[in-house]
């Protein structure tokens, strides 16, 4: 897919790509130059550890939505494709 890059630097992700990706409007991406490419890809969660006394949990910094299994099975629909 082709995209341009207006006077102002921006380049809008296809909305086929965007959906395929899981990407939405305001979400922080990082974007990187590799081999002669720009590469864009969602940021990762902030997240830290807490020792939770039995084991050790990776918590996020952020508030994020609650996992459903209605979430696992369209996730797992998606990978499918």
């Amino acid at each position: 897919m082709r995209a341009a890059i207006d006077a102002a630097g921006r380049v809008v992700i296809p909305k086929p790509l965007r959906d395929a990706l899981g990407l939405t409007a305001g979400q922080p991406v990082e974007v990187v130059e590799r081999d002669g490419h720009l590469e864009i890809a969602p940021a990762p969660t902030p997240m830290h550890l807490v020792d939770e006394g039995d084991g050790v949990a990776a918590v996020t910094d952020t508030e994020m939505p609650t996992l459903t299994a209605e979430l696992v099975r369209d996730v797992l629909e998606q990978s499918r494709r």
